[in-house]
C-alpha cells in the first residue's frame, strides 16, 4: 500500500507532476513483482474469466497477458524521458480511485493482481499516455479498443464510468460510437 503514499510526496508542494516522478515510483513497486507472482495473477485471471464465452475469452486473455502482465517488464527497463504535461488533479483523483481499489481488494486477493493493476493504470495513462486497454483489446459482441487519427476510442468506457473501481475514469480513450 505504500506505492499510494509514495505518490503524495509527488504531487505535495508540487505545481505539477512529472511523469518522469510518477515513473520512478511505479518502478520501485514494479521490482517487487516477481516472475512467480505474475504467475500467479496469470492463474488468477484465467480463473475468473472460466465462464466468458470461450471465442472472447481466448482473444481478451492473450491481449491482458501481453499488456498487463508484460508491462511490468516494460515498466522496469523503461528508461525514456517523457515531458508531457500530467494533469494534477486527474492524477491525485487516478491514485485515490486505484487507493481504494487496492484496499478493497487486497482482502480477497491472494495475489499481487491489486498492486499490477494499480501500476500498469498509471504508467500507461500518465506515462505513455495510451488507454488502458491497448489498441485491439476485444470486448464482447466482436467490439474493440480503436484508434482513428491518434485519438482512442472504447466500447464500453461510458458503461464503466460509475463503477466505483473502474479506471474507465481515468483512461484517455473515448466512448466508441457503435
Amino acid at each position: 500500500m505504500d506505492m499510494y503514499d509514495d505518490f503524495s510526496d509527488v504531487v505535495v508542494g508540487e505545481e505539477e507532476v512529472s511523469p518522469q516522478a510518477i515513473l520512478d515510483v511505479l518502478k520501485k513497486y514494479s521490482a517487487t513483482i516477481s516472475v512467480f507472482d505474475l504467475m500467479k495473477v496469470n492463474a488468477e485471471m484465467i480463473e475468473d474469466s472460466k465462464y466468458v464465452q470461450e471465442n472472447y475469452k481466448e482473444k481478451s486473455h492473450g491481449v491482458y497477458a501481453k499488456y498487463f502482465l508484460g508491462r511490468i517488464r516494460e515498466i522496469r527497463n523503461d528508461d525514456n524521458h517523457y515531458d508531457n504535461d500530467v494533469d494534477k488533479e486527474e492524477f491525485i483523483d487516478a491514485v485515490a480511485t486505484l487507493k481504494t481499489y487496492h484496499e478493497n481488494e487486497s482482502v480477497s486477493s491472494k495475489t499481487k493482481f491489486p498492486l499490477i493493476y494499480g501500476i500498469v493504470s498509471l504508467y500507461t495513462t500518465f506515462v505513455l499516455e495510451e488507454p488502458i486497454h491497448p489498441v485491439g483489446t476485444p470486448f464482447p459482441g466482436s467490439l474493440q479498443v480503436e484508434e482513428k487519427d491518434g485519438v482512442f476510442y472504447c466500447p464500453v468506457k461510458e458503461a464503466n464510468l460509475e463503477s466505483p473501481n473502474a479506471v474507465c475514469k481515468m483512461c484517455i480513450a473515448e466512448q466508441l460510437d457503435f
